[in-house]
């Protein structure tokens, strides 16, 4: 077992011919020895702006608390936008209150979190949930045990969200 962060470095390097982690882990992680193979569709969030509810976004640069400086960094780009990434690794609902930042991004899975201390969502940057990540090389030489792997996994994945949406199911999840 290991932290949900390192899962993408063993599965790339080859010390795990597959993983299980966020797709918000994915997103800040930078590599491409892995293939994205399946959204377990379980843990769903969101990852969002957001920032006290009276006001919106400051004009000019912008100050950011997150935990996801990546992912932030390619959102803001992406509206031309010039951003201060300030890195915190918890409580950024904080940040905007202690005037550390305008704005947080983080994930939200309710928005109690942001309520409870006066934010509010802003934009939505990716909906996550857990993925399953598989080593290119491992799928390439030994693709019949992995693919069986897989298909069990897709399989639960796909009774389990049946189950979630009132539809019927063949056999129980075990």
């Amino acid at each position: 077992v290991v932290r949900s962060a390192d899962v993408p470095v063993y599965v790339e390097r080859g010390a795990a011919d597959l993983g299980v982690t966020g797709k918000d882990t994915l997103l800040e992680h930078v590599g491409d020895g892995y293939y994205e193979w399946l959204d377990l569709a379980i843990c769903r969030a969101r990852l969002m702006t957001a920032g006290p509810q009276d006001r919106r976004e400051p004009d000019g640069r912008l100050r950011v608390a997150t935990k996801y400086p990546r992912s932030t960094r390619q959102f803001y780009a992406a509206r031309a936008r010039q951003v201060d990434i300030i890195h915190l690794h918890g409580a950024m609902e904080l940040a905007p209150l202690l005037g550390l930042a305008d704005v947080i991004v983080d994930i939200v899975e309710t928005g109690n979190t942001l309520q409870a201390n006066g934010l509010a969502p802003y934009e939505l940057i990716a909906d996550i949930s857990t993925r399953v990540i598989v080593n290119r090389a491992s799928m390439k030489l030994r693709p019949e045990p992995l693919q069986r792997i897989l298909e069990a996994l897709r399989t639960a994945a796909a009774e389990r969200a049946g189950e979630r949406a009132g539809e019927p199911v063949d056999k129980p999840v075990t």
